[in-house]
This record gives C-alpha cells, structure tokens and sequence, in this order.
C-alpha cells in the first residue's frame, strides 16, 4: 500500500510527488516553528520546481479544513465514544488535537495539494544521471 510510486507514499513521507526521492522540506522536523513550511525550490533529485506558480499552495487552505475536519472527527470518536468522555472533554482534546497537529496537518495538506496536479513518473531524468 505504501510503496514507492503511489501518491499516498509521496503525501505521508513529504517526498516530491514526481520522482518520490527528493525531499520537499528543508527540515525534517516539522515541529521546528521557523521551519515547518519552508520548502526547497527545486527537487534535488530530478529539479522539480515545487511552487508550480506564484501563490501555488494557497490552495492547500483547502485541503487544510478537510485535513482538520478528519482529525477532529477522530479525536471526537477516540475521546467520545472509546473512552466515554463527556461532550466538554471532547471538545477540549479536539482543541488540543488541532492545536498540536497543526504543523503536521499544514505539511500533509501542502502535499495533498500538490500531487493534484503533479504525477509520478517512473521515467524521469535524474539530474545526477543527465
């Protein structure tokens, strides 16, 4: 399921949806508050330019709402109707989930957005092979 090529292994491991090798971020850790959305211009590997057009990613506000809905809703079931907890401490660890996640849920949504409109192509040219 999580195999090299597929769009789902581009999105979660932050890797460029064309070549699935270069990393997209400059850190890894995306809970580094000066670096949590600062990209590379360019995919290492096969030269990619990430921000296809000026403005590219503010499309992935979008994709951002759907993302936060999903972990609400999973924090909601998790707290709600695993454990047992009343409707207030629900909507305190939805708070606490969207708060916490943040970083991740904005790296996720840019990656989403971005494989809309760039596929994976087994046959690109590498730059250290051209």
């Amino acid at each position: 399921m999580l195999k090299k090529g597929s769009k789902l292994y581009s999105i979660l491991t932050g890797t460029c949806p064309k070549c699935n090798e270069g990393k997209m971020y400059r850190s890894k850790n995306a809970y580094n508050p000066t670096e949590t959305l600062k990209m590379h211009e360019n995919c290492s590997t096969c030269g990619l330019k990430y921000q296809i057009e000026p403005s590219f990613f503010y499309g992935a506000m979008y994709v951002s709402y759907g993302v936060g809905i999903a972990f609400a809703v999973a924090a909601f079931v998790i707290t709600y109707l695993f454990i047992g907890a009343d409707l207030d401490t629900s909507f305190f660890v939805i708070i606490g989930t969207l708060v916490v996640f943040m970083p991740i849920i904005m790296r996720i949504s840019r990656n989403i957005w971005i494989n809309f409109f760039v596929h994976y192509s087994p046959t690109v040219i590498k730059k250290n092979e051209a």
